[in-house]
């Protein structure tokens, strides 16, 4: 029995309404394993074709609408929520709700924020039901909780690549609900506030200190490294969520005006495979998915670097200002 809410009512009957044939289904690397059974239930109670995609999903960024474009009547799309980007057929998205078994967790999650009163409370698509009861328990309990929207979020919503909803808030400790390092990662560097994660899937309460440190002094190590290139590759994604033409191009020439050369390179899918053939060059800078550069980074022989590294490398960015990569919608 899984613990997420599909709305398989809801997709069965915007298939029904619209008349479609041929149904996309698109997912995230952890809900994948739930596509042949939810493909076997829509085309039992509708009749309709459906078309599985296999390819990686890394967010709303990320949609498989081109690769299906003409195939499908519509495409739907589970685990995030739209982003203000055209899409090429229409889309329904489903948040994938994922349901908690008890709030213990918010309970132990107490201890962490002792002696904190202003509390900002996040999470990601798939906890965004749960944020006011969470919201009711922690006031509950003597906090005062203070969320807003981000550009292009909900309120308390993070993405993997924006975290404007927690930028400029007046609270004394972030509180994340969610699994996963990266999203109170990115909370911890925008804002220096200490982030307090409540993990409902290990069940498991913990500070992100320590791993921030960890992840700080890994990017040092590369930005050091990569002081010494001379020939940098510029990454850019096909995706249409991805794609930052003009922020690839005015690093080209924050690169040529250091006196180093600088090559654009067009990639849909950025892997260590994928760069093989430019190993002539030193470095390599990511204006795609933000999370590559950090999450991926010991998988490449040479140092992959975000925009804002790269300027720490050139002497534009003082280290002491280090910020995390973001595509602001």
């Amino acid at each position: 029995m899984t613990n997420y809410q599909f709305k398989l009512d809801a997709i069965i009957n915007k298939i029904k309404d619209i008349g479609a044939e041929n149904i996309g289904l698109q997912f995230p690397e952890g809900l994948k394993i739930h596509a042949t059974q939810l493909a076997s239930e829509i085309e039992t109670k509708t009749g309709a074709t459906v078309l599985i995609s296999g390819d990686p999903c890394w967010g709303a960024c990320d949609l498989s609408d081109r690769e299906m474009e003409g195939l499908v009547d519509l495409l739907v799309h589970f685990g995030h929520t739209p982003l203000p980007i055209e899409y090429k057929v229409p889309t329904l998205f489903i948040e994938a709700s994922y349901q908690l078994e008890s709030m213990q967790i918010l309970n132990e999650s107490l201890m962490f924020l002792e002696g904190k009163e202003k509390i900002g409370l996040v999470t990601t698509t798939q906890h965004l039901h749960l944020l006011d009861d969470a919201a009711n328990f922690l006031e509950e309990n003597g906090k005062q909780v203070i969320m807003k929207e981000g550009s292009g979020t909900r309120k308390g919503q993070v993405l993997g690549c924006n975290f404007s909803s927690v930028q400029n808030l007046p609270v004394d400790a972030f509180l994340y609900l969610g699994s996963g390092n990266f999203h109170p990662l990115g909370i911890k560097l925008s804002t220096q506030k200490p982030v307090i994660i409540a993990d409902p899937y290990l069940n498991q309460v913990r500070n992100i200190d320590e791993f921030a440190d960890r992840i700080l002094r890994i990017r040092f190590a590369r930005i050091t490294r990569a002081k010494e290139a001379q020939k940098f590759g510029i990454l850019l994604s096909s995706k249409v969520g991805q794609s930052r033409w003009e922020l690839a191009k005015s690093l080209k020439k924050m690169i040529h005006k250091g006196g180093k050369e600088a090559y654009l390179i067009l990639l849909d899918e950025i892997n260590p495979p994928s760069l093989m053939p430019f190993m002539d060059l030193d470095a390599f800078i990511v204006t795609a998915c933000p999370r590559i550069a950090i999450d991926d980074s010991e998988m490449y022989e040479k140092p992959l670097l975000t925009p804002h590294e790269l300027e720490i490398v050139l002497g534009v960015r003082e280290w002491e200002d280090y910020k995390m990569d973001e595509i602001k919608y």
